[in-house]
């Protein structure tokens, strides 16, 4: 989102005020939803009062490798309630020790879900468990599994360290058998650093001091945490990579354990039906042929299911998984770069998505509530979502996927000006959590291109964007870069000639860019028209005015003129796509087709589906 807007945009206050204090004096009157621990929610979602210690996220959280298989995986949550504990940086492990404290995992701990509502630099986790004996049974070994951690985890079992991991947005975990006790209860103790903007880490929108653009923090344990019981070598990741002929995948696999001699089987089932077979050494790309090919796309989002064999000696692990088929890249279309899916001309029509929640901050309440965002940006008519400087849970992705929608998925930012400040340690720090995000997702389906920076946010060069594309390129060849989103804006000016894609900013826009003679062109921001609903906005923040109107029927008359514009001079200038700003409000942006609280559509739906139909029906022409 453009930094500068609020000095742009300083005339549209006038036109906000009186919905401000409106939306505050409709927020004194109601009464507000607790949750499970009594605390009043700032502002709750539809979801909001349904989770409990008992039921935080219990869906299996690794959809594309389920053990052995998503409808009966085997595996132990450890969601719930840990004791908790800040501290100054200076404290030991609490080994042993009980916590005054309690915390909901996985809510980060400023928001009012995890029970705890306020900011540590650092912190302890501390729980119990009892393991099944089954889980060690026949030689079996006990991982732990983390989907992340904000910023840096130290993990002890039974007070012996077995995992410690840097970087908020990937997921990490551990062979803890050897640190389990015989029998009784195992302790487990986290130790976590969450500097958030006071270092120059990856963190995305979230600030110490939240105002404006950039919003409140998500530290500590944000994803879920869980035991699985696996053979001493086992699957840790596969990754189903789509031919450019779209009738066969490469499969490769990543192992745990001692992999020497170890062997894979593939199976591809459509429907139900077996359609492909391969097998070979474990680590070495197989190829699976498929019979009769059905491809994916937003209008047909067919997925594969895989079952998959690791077998080393009388050991096996199984494993189920999941892909589509499809391809994506800029090709010459009418003598102009465009972008084509599966070898035809697609446009892009996308939202921002920022993955903002007034009760779990960075951690959707419920799986119900992360499908909610999809399901409605699909409703809308749009066919991509930009995930907007966050990567989310593995389920987000699961559910992008299914339901049907290209994906753009930013990388999260540096904290903003201080690009001149940044030492080789922080650049070198950036590219390897780069390079670690894009292989962890580089099986997602969904995704269709990696955005490294936006808006010069963390770039310390022009050419930083070039190198960042060419770094991603090499890890993944098999999907699109665009080098930075919004050349012509706002910390570092400048294209860096690189990457797949020419992108510009343009609020309200929307901007028109024309492909060059090695790029495609978008529109990566516009819109952000602006309307708060009284009752429905988040307490204590100002309206971020990217441009007012004054009710629902301008809003609607506003995106359907804005789009509108796209639909007939950004597709003849050979736009291959655009990104409106934004799915829902955010803290103190109000600026979304949805309230923060998802509980008012401000827009028509049919009105803006329609508008957004014409306009990938347009951009898919020749």
């Amino acid at each position: 989102m453009t930094n500068n807007l609020l000095v742009r945009r300083a005339g549209a206050w006038v036109g906000t005020i009186a919905a401000m204090s409106l939306a505050s004096a409709a927020m004194a009157a109601e009464q507000p939803t607790k949750v499970w621990n009594g605390k009043p929610a700032p502002l709750a979602t539809p979801w909001t009062a349904a989770v409990s210690p008992k039921n935080a996220l219990p869906e299996y959280p690794r959809p594309q490798l389920a053990r052995p298989s998503l409808e009966h995986p085997q595996w132990m949550s450890l969601n719930g309630l840990w004791q908790y504990a800040a501290d100054d940086g200076q404290g030991k492990p609490p080994f042993g020790q009980a916590l005054k404290a309690q915390v909901l995992v996985p809510y980060p701990v400023e928001s009012v879900l995890s029970g705890v509502q306020q900011h540590a630099d650092y912190m302890f986790y501390r729980r119990t468990v009892d393991i099944p004996a089954a889980y060690t049974a026949n030689g079996q070994h006990v991982r732990l599994n983390f989907g992340a951690v904000s910023h840096e985890a130290t993990v002890y079992v039974n007070g012996t360290q077995v995992a410690k991991h840097t970087g908020g947005y990937t997921s990490f975990g551990a062979d803890i058998t050897s640190a389990l006790r015989a029998k009784g209860p195992q302790e487990i103790v986290v130790a976590v650093h969450a500097p958030v903007d006071a270092a120059n880490i990856m963190v995305g929108k979230q600030r110490l001091r939240p105002e404006g653009i950039f919003y409140t923090a998500a530290s500590g344990i944000w994803q879920s945490v869980w035991l699985e019981p696996v053979p001493a070598t086992s699957l840790a990741q596969l990754e189903f990579t789509p031919a450019r002929s779209l009738d066969a995948f490469t499969v490769s696999a990543k192992l745990q354990g001692d992999a020497k001699d170890a062997t894979l089987r593939v199976t591809a089932y459509a429907d139900g039906k077996t359609v492909g077979e391969a097998s070979g050494a474990a680590g070495q790309p197989l190829k699976l042929a498929i019979a009769h090919p059905h491809l994916w796309s937003p209008q047909d989002p067919f997925l594969y299911t895989f079952k998959a064999t690791l077998t080393l000696g009388d050991q096996h692990d199984e494993v189920t998984s999941y892909a589509g088929l499809r391809t994506v890249a800029v090709e010459k279309v009418g003598g102009r770069n465009r972008i084509v899916l599966n070898g035809k001309p697609t446009f892009l029509l996308a939202t921002l998505d920022q993955g903002y929640w007034p009760d779990g901050i960075h951690t959707a309440p419920t799986d119900a509530a992360l499908k909610f965002d999809i399901q409605k940006t699909k409703d809308l008519g749009f066919n991509t979502i930009r995930k907007h400087i966050k990567v989310e849970p593995a389920r987000w992705y699961y559910w992008t996927d299914r339901i049907g929608l290209m994906v753009w998925q930013d990388m999260p930012a540096l904290p903003t000006d201080r690009n001149d400040k940044l030492s080789e340690a922080d650049k070198a720090s950036f590219r390897a959590d780069v390079s670690a995000i894009v292989e962890q997702l580089r099986g997602v389906t969904s995704i269709i291109g990696w955005i490294p920076f936006n808006e010069g946010w963390g770039q310390w060069s022009i050419p930083a964007a070039a190198e960042l594309s060419a770094q991603i390129k090499q890890l993944d060849p098999s999907r699109l870069v665009d080098a930075r989103s919004g050349a012509n804006c706002c910390d570092m000016k400048g294209d860096p000639h690189a990457g797949d894609v020419y992108d510009v900013h343009d609020y309200q826009g929307p901007g028109l860019p024309s492909p060059d003679a090695e790029r495609a062109a978008i529109d990566g921001e516009h819109g952000g028209l602006t309307l708060g609903v009284p009752g429905h906005v988040w307490p204590n923040t100002a309206i971020n005015p990217y441009g007012a109107v004054k009710d629902r029927a301008a809003l609607n008359a506003g995106y359907v003129a804005n789009t509108a514009v796209l639909r007939d001079k950004g597709v003849p200038k050979g736009m291959s796509g655009s990104v409106y700003t934004q799915i829902t409000d955010v803290e103190g942006e109000h600026n979304g087709l949805y309230t923060y609280d998802r509980k008012v559509e401000k827009v028509d739906e049919a009105k803006v589906r329609a508008i957004n139909e014409e306009t990938i029906r347009a951009g898919a022409s020749p």
